[in-house]
């Protein structure tokens, strides 16, 4: 049988990005304040997603991580919270850039640099959720309600 390695669920900078995410989107809200790229690239509706989805997303990403149950219902709900926040972080990205151009290109390749890391990660996990699946099947496991893996 062949050996599968799944990637660690505990990377640094996913976690400090799902850490920062909540409050950054909470504080957004409270103090009812928002980048200047945002209001002038994001009608009003776009803009409370986007808050919105920073909370949602660093909090279910971090529940996703710190699971107690299964491994590939934890690499399920991390990876929906990833692709929620790859999503978002590349709409702040065009938002930056429709509004800065030139200018924001610093603060634009930190903001894909992050998108493009949430893509990253779910891709791994993807893989990650396979290799489970394969595995499951290999060795015969049954689900709880009968149904083969």
């Amino acid at each position: 049988m062949p050996h599968n390695r799944i990637r660690s669920r505990r990377q640094p900078f996913e976690i400090a990005v799902l850490l920062a995410a909540p409050p950054c989107g909470f504080f957004l809200i409270l103090l009812d304040v928002r980048p200047q790229s945002v209001t002038l690239a994001m009608p009003p509706p776009l803009q409370a997603g986007w808050e919105t989805g920073l909370i949602v997303g660093g909090l279910v990403g971090l529940s996703g991580i710190l699971w107690p149950g299964r491994l590939s219902t934890g690499l399920g709900i991390e990876l929906a919270a990833l692709l929620l926040l790859g999503s978002i972080t590349g709409m702040y990205a065009v938002a930056i850039a429709a509004i800065s151009g030139a200018q924001g290109v610093a603060a634009i390749s930190f903001v894909v640099a992050v998108s493009a890391g949430s893509f990253w990660r779910s891709a791994q996990i993807l893989l990650d959720l396979r290799h489970l699946a394969r595995a499951s099947r290999e060795i015969g496991t049954e689900l709880p309600n009968g149904e083969a893996a």
